[in-house]
């Protein structure tokens, strides 16, 4: 038996369209080709048939053109105009843009940013909307760069990070 993980995504309720995204969408990695699957299975409920997914082309390793979903074939379309945090999936009528929340966002941060997201009247733009992911990446990079720091300060001062073994001379 498979299991599957729980799909990490927050959409705004179904009614006249606000802001820039539609929803968010927190995948667990930068593989499209395993992350898309569970996703278009869930918007399709909303969209009907996935014809098209768009997403920023460096913001995703390379991945498959094409995928399947629900019987039939889902272009993957990467674009360099593309929001680097957004994605969009085209179905046959409609089209929902989703904030893309880093895989590697703390849960804090990534469950804040999609319940901005997928708030009935969020019209925050995309960077307003990440800006708790950001922030609390920036607090963890200058954390670990003044660990960092402080190591250096340390053996430049006369210690030693080894540990000899045995007689010394």
């Amino acid at each position: 038996m498979v299991r599957h993980e729980p799909l990490r995504l927050r959409l705004k309720p179904k009614a006249a369209t606000t802001g820039y995204v539609d929803g968010g969408w927190w995948p667990r990695s930068r593989d499209l080709a395993v992350e898309l699957p569970g996703l278009l299975e869930v918007l399709a409920v909303r969209l009907g048939r996935i014809e098209r997914v768009g997403y920023h082309l460096t913001a995703w390793p390379p991945t498959v053109r094409k995928i399947s979903c629900g019987g039939s074939v889902v272009r993957l379309a990467g674009y360099r105009t593309q929001h680097a945090d957004t994605m969009d999936v085209l179905g046959a009528r409609q089209r929902v843009t989703l904030l893309v929340v880093p895989p590697e966002a703390s849960a804090p941060a990534a469950h804040a940013a999609l319940m901005a997201a997928g708030h009935r009247g969020n019209t925050d733009h995309v960077e307003a909307l990440l800006r708790s992911v950001r922030t609390t990446s920036e607090v963890l990079d200058s954390a670990d760069a003044e660990a960092e720091a402080a190591q250096q300060r340390w053996e430049l001062d006369g210690g030693s990070v080894s540990v000899g073994v045995g007689p010394t001379a």
